[in-house]
């Protein structure tokens, strides 16, 4: 009974959410700069009875959000920035609100939302029940450029929680027990010496040129790296004018692996890389490490409590026009790509609904490892993390595109931040009231993926966040 009472309070609140997502859409914000989001959150959650504790990790926009008190505590993570260039109206053809402007092609404006509405939800149980325990809202910035949750976590903010919950937009219901890779995010930067290009090039010592060959080595690297390594890089700045020998440049890299031991033994090479690139320019090189990740570490225990939820959470009712104008989004797409996603799809048991699925499925690939990377790994090498995805955006439809925006505006996205919202408020009262043995058996699990390490923040002590004075973009439908 006291299930259903969850579902009717979050459908009954619905139409309030809706529009925090809406808002937070319509004013896309990118890391750091989350204000707006972060702002309207902690009201909504302030007026709900929950404690804030702000500025965490040093951040502006970082934010814990708790109520109640005693054990177990259960943290929902929240993220809400936006990704710049992906400004986008809810259209099923290219049309930016703000030319080159930052827009919503992860779904964070509906991530965050579900984890408030979730903890806020769960928070009506324990009153209502007199239960004891204690729910947390983490309010996390910056995760597209991997750092927001490691300084929160450097901070400790996480080290007292017995499990944690989140979910992520994505174009089906799922439950995927794959890792991610592990991330560092170096920027580096030479010091040359400027002179005329023309008349004196004998002169100058070209901060470019060290860019470019370093550049040279870091491709010759990849042939000798583990397989699944990635090596990213773009120039951020390579001189102000083609007759002045660079005295200034820099490279922006991230570099992936499966592990952060081989993420760091891949930094140091590059590092090396790097300083050759100066002994042969006659310049000199510093560096600044920007981000941090660890992999990222399933809980099968707790991706399976919140699978358990569908039953009780009903399904998503998607409308014959939202059918239709989710066709004529994936009718933007490559074919190949499409066809591929769609058999994917259909692999999971999933197929038959066309481009909405409403089925949950589980993905249980072993020894696989993601390309993608997030912050939340350092959280779940912390504590146990439960995830899923649901259904927010047609099959085929990528995020960090035009058409994920398109998607995570519309009432396609909004449904599927519903849902989410239900399987995570229902998970969490479940561990509330009878999940004990859930609770060991995830706390076990962890112990074993993890195999008791103890966690060591992958960014220096001396880095602090970058904090950011910029405006949001306002945007309109």
């Amino acid at each position: 009974m006291s299930k259903q009472q969850i579902v009717q309070w979050i459908e009954e609140n619905q139409a309030s959410f809706d529009q925090l997502a809406d808002q937070i859409w319509a004013h896309p914000e990118t890391a750091y700069e989350e204000r707006f989001a972060s702002e309207a959150q902690i009201a909504v959650l302030q007026q709900a009875g929950f404690r804030i504790a702000s500025q965490v990790g040093g951040i502006p926009t970082a934010f814990i959000a708790e109520y109640g008190s005693g054990s177990p505590i259960i943290g929902f993570i929240g993220e809400y920035d936006a990704l710049p260039g992906l400004s986008q109206q809810v259209n099923t053809v290219p049309e930016p609100v703000v030319h080159n402007g930052p827009g919503h092609g992860c779904g964070h404006n509906l991530l965050g939302t579900a984890g408030v509405e979730a903890a806020i939800a769960a928070a009506d149980r324990l009153l209502e029940e007199g239960l004891t325990g204690t729910i947390r809202y983490y309010g996390c910035p910056a995760e597209e450029v991997l750092s927001g949750k490691t300084f929160m976590a450097r901070e400790g903010v996480f080290h007292d929680l017995d499990a944690a919950l989140t979910w992520h937009p994505g174009s089906s219901n799922l439950a995927v027990s794959a890792g991610t890779s592990a991330l560092t995010s170096v920027e580096f930067y030479f010091q040359g010496r400027t002179a005329h290009a023309g008349a004196a090039p004998h002169l100058g010592r070209s901060a470019l040129d060290a860019v470019e060959l370093m550049n040279v080595g870091a491709n010759y690297l990849r042939e000798h790296v583990p397989d699944g390594s990635r090596i990213h890089y773009t120039i951020t700045n390579g001189g102000v004018a083609p007759n002045i020998v660079p005295d200034q440049a820099s490279v922006w890299y991230f570099l992936r692996g499966a592990n952060r031991e081989q993420v760091d033994s891949l930094l140091e090479r590059l590092l090396n890389i790097a300083r050759g690139a100066a002994l042969m320019t006659e310049t000199s090189v510093t560096w600044d490490i920007k981000a941090g990740a660890y992999d990222f570490k399933p809980n099968e225990t707790l991706n399976d409590l919140l699978v358990a939820q569908w039953e009780e959470a009903g399904a998503i009712d998607f409308t014959v026009e939202e059918r239709k104008w989710a066709k004529q989004l994936t009718d933007t797409l490559d074919p190949t790509a499409l066809r591929q996603a769609k058999h994917q799809t259909e692999r999971l048991g999933l197929g038959e609904e066309g481009p909405l699925p409403t089925g949950f499925a589980r993905w249980k690939p072993i020894g696989v490892t993601l390309g993608g990377s997030t912050d939340l790994g350092d959280v779940s090498w912390i504590t146990p993390v439960g995830t899923i995805t649901t259904t927010c955006a047609p099959v085929g439809i990528q995020v960090h595109t035009w058409q994920a925006t398109a998607a995570f505006g519309s009432s396609i996205g909004r449904k599927g931040m519903q849902y989410a919202a239900k399987l995570l408020a229902l998970a969490a009262y479940e561990l509330f009231t009878t999940g004990e043995e859930t609770l060991k058996r995830a706390k076990e699990e962890f112990r074993q993926t993890t195999r008791d390490s103890v966690y060591i923040p992958a960014i220096p002590t001396e880095a602090q966040p970058p904090i950011l004075k910029t405006q949001p973009v306002e945007v309109t439908r």
